[in-house]
């Protein structure tokens, strides 16, 4: 697999980060029918980092973002998603590698959807509280320290 595509807030251009804002919606609203406000506000953040693959037209084809806590040093992961058309490839698991080669020794946490938690278990982290719906979608928090 190739080295996925890196960003922070401030470096995307405009067509890539519609591209990507298109991606999240396209599975988390429309294809998993689960309204919610994608838009947060942290996407242009200079200290939010983008990771991303991309067809041979730059179309994203899987993607996540990394977003610095509240406490300044604990990172979370979010917004991880793969188009229909890709899936079953291990690109979000390449996503994940990448992620954490850029965390580092950092803690990190995410609120995985239920049905995916062995995945992100994969990668060392541990459920640490009830489950609880996100936009009607089941999910669980969890931390890899």
């Amino acid at each position: 697999m190739s080295t996925p595509h890196r960003a922070t807030g401030d470096q995307l251009d405009v067509t890539t980060l519609y591209a990507l804002l298109r991606l999240r919606v396209d599975v988390f609203v429309v294809e998993q029918e689960s309204p919610y406000p994608d838009l947060d506000g942290r996407d242009l953040d200079p200290s939010t980092r983008h990771l991303w693959f991309a067809d041979t037209d730059g179309e994203p084809l899987s993607y996540l973002r990394l977003l610095v806590e509240p406490d300044g040093r604990t990172i979370r992961v979010g917004r991880v998603v793969t188009r229909a058309d890709a899936r079953g490839k291990g690109l979000s698991r390449e996503l994940m590698r990448a992620a954490l080669d850029d965390i580092g020794d950092a803690p990190s946490v995410l609120d995985a959807q239920t049905t995916v938690t062995r995945f992100y278990s994969a990668f060392g982290y541990q459920v640490t509280g009830p489950e609880f719906l996100d936009g009607g979608v089941a999910h669980v928090p969890m931390s890899r320290p």
